[in-house]
């Protein structure tokens, strides 16, 4: 893999494209189509290809936007699809017609929306966050900073700087912690979560809450983007472990969850507490995160989130994916910082696993773990061996040990609830 940066480009097929030119020092281009504010797919071109013409890459943009346009137009077809792309005019009826494909204004509901963004000692990032918050298109009810363990006054001092925003010191580091602290001084109905590292799109919280407006919907997590890929690290991350899952719109649920059990389920596929959103009472029946997972030194590293997604479906709960709640990352940028982060990942989700099991006996969770995890690591590991330990392999021994090292983790904090305090209500006692 080159070190040299992928430039990002986001192009917008229903204002037209033109050609594009070459783009000196960089690998190539991380393409990102949308139809007005609704993000339709991703492409990566070479730098070997450009200059490329407009027809070519209306070409390109058709091959990569057709899925999930036809998803969107339901039964309209492919070739509706080919013909209203080319025929500018005719995209722009089709988005005027269509409640699915139009540019969406702010709507106001009565559900009120706190935002809880978990931080620590990274005030770069998170002023860079605080700012596209405050260009939202729809206002939050409040914006809550949660000061995790500082080792300075930083961040007390940027917030103060910030209007609107209320900050709260947490001194017991732990993510889970941070964030179990902002939900209970959230006083809107609905909490959605942001991390420092991340930047949210103007109508993120307004396409949190449009899915929020369907009952039946207890938490949504959105489309999260890289913000830059620079570096070889960063490039890494997004091919493998990007937190992008995809441009269609999911519903996860008891049919999802039950087709899964067997094997584990793949909560990660549902996304991740960077970019989600909650109703409000279901941390009084579930509680909140569990504190043994996240980031933090008494912590496993990871997998919080993905344990909380697996309690929400286990108890019967609906979750959805909607990628038009667009969030921006920016990932590590130095190979130690990465292998540092997937020994965590590896390290929380083997956690993550042992609780899911203790806290509800499927033994898929089991089967991952003495299964599955085994299996695709030796495959990596001959692959390795085959290709070099370069690329995508730099991380292969950070992520085994981090699977060592979760079971090690969970042995010696199995005994405790783990739980903020209270208990899990479970879906019996809802309201």
């Amino acid at each position: 893999m080159s070190n040299s940066p992928w430039k990002i480009i986001h192009l917008s097929v229903d204002e037209g494209l033109s050609s594009l030119p070459i783009y000196p020092g960089y690998q190539g281009l991380y393409i990102v189509f949308w139809w007005q504010n609704i993000p339709l797919g991703h492409r990566r071109i070479f730098s070997e290809e450009l200059p490329m013409p407009a027809t070519q890459i209306l070409n390109i943009a058709i091959q990569t936007i057709t899925p999930t346009v036809s998803s969107y137009l339901d039964k309209q077809g492919i070739d509706i699809v080919q013909q209203k792309i080319v025929n500018q005019p005719a995209v722009l009826t089709l988005a005027k017609n269509s409640s699915n494909c139009s540019v969406e204004t702010p709507i106001f509901v009565k559900n009120s929306i706190s935002i809880i963004i978990p931080t620590k000692n990274r005030t770069q990032y998170l002023s860079e966050c605080l700012k596209s918050l405050q260009n939202l298109s729809q206002c939050p009810h409040e914006i809550i900073v949660v000061d995790n363990a500082p080792s300075s006054n930083d961040t007390q001092e940027l917030v103060a700087q910030r209007p609107n925003i209320r900050y709260i010191l947490e001194p017991e580091a732990g993510a889970s912690k941070a964030r179990n602290t902002g939900i209970n001084y959230a006083t809107g109905d609905i909490v959605a979560f942001i991390d420092d590292d991340m930047t949210a799109h103007p109508d993120w919280l307004m396409q949190l809450q449009k899915c929020l407006n369907d009952a039946e919907v207890m938490a949504v997590t959105g489309l999260v983007l890289p913000g830059e890929l620079t570096t070889e690290a960063q490039q890494i991350f997004e091919e493998h472990w990007s937190f992008n899952r995809g441009f269609y719109p999911i519903n996860f649920d008891k049919e999802f969850f039950g087709q899964h059990q067997d094997y584990g389920v793949p909560v990660w596929l549902m996304g991740g507490s960077g970019n989600m959103a909650v109703r409000r009472r279901v941390f009084d029946w579930l509680d909140g995160f569990d504190e043994r997972l996240g980031a933090g030194n008494k912590a496993a590293g990871c997998s919080e989130d993905s344990e909380f997604c697996y309690r929400l479906l286990a108890e019967g709960f609906l979750c959805r994916y909607e990628p038009k709640a667009v969030a921006y990352h920016y990932h590590r940028q130095d190979m130690t910082n990465l292998k540092q982060q997937v020994y965590s990942y590896m390290r929380g989700h083997v956690a993550a696993l042992l609780i899911q099991y203790e806290k509800y006996h499927h033994w898929g969770n089991l089967r991952r773990l003495l299964v599955s995890l085994p299996k695709w690591y030796l495959r990596l590991f001959i692959g390795g061996l085959i290709r070099g330990f370069r690329g995508r392999y730099q991380t292969l021994f950070a992520e085994v040990f981090g699977c060592v090292a979760g079971v090690g983790f969970y042995l010696t904090h199995r005994r405790g609830s783990g739980f903020p305090q209270g208990r899990r209500k479970g879906a019996k006692q809802r309201e």
